[in-house]
């Protein structure tokens, strides 16, 4: 099973985003776990995770969470304006399938 990490300002916007991408895993029919947490709790939650995904009102942390990050081999992305301000959890999904891949 994989697991996605978004983070967010206080973890709450990133909630609904999370209930998409999980209606978007159930369609595919694929093993996946989203959960959100607040930014400045992102390094007490990403050991399960396989990749951490920023909401766009905290790109400015990217630098900080991948230098923590890839300390412990993890992916970190900033999702798309246009996805998050959508509630996109399909296309937040993919573009997180996509990084997993690599």
């Amino acid at each position: 099973m994989k697991n996605i990490l978004l983070c967010c300002a206080s973890g709450m916007s990133t909630s609904l985003l999370v209930q998409k991408m999980k209606q978007a895993v159930a369609k595919r029919g694929i093993d996946i776990a989203i959960r959100a947490v607040p930014i400045a709790a992102f390094a007490e939650n990403m050991a399960d995770a396989d990749i951490i995904l920023l909401g766009p009102q905290v790109r400015y942390q990217q630098a900080h969470v991948q230098a923590i990050a890839q300390r412990q081999g993890k992916r970190v992305a900033v999702i798309e304006m246009r996805d998050y301000g959508l509630m996109d959890g399909d296309a937040v999904l993919t573009m997180a399938l996509t990084l997993l891949e690599r």
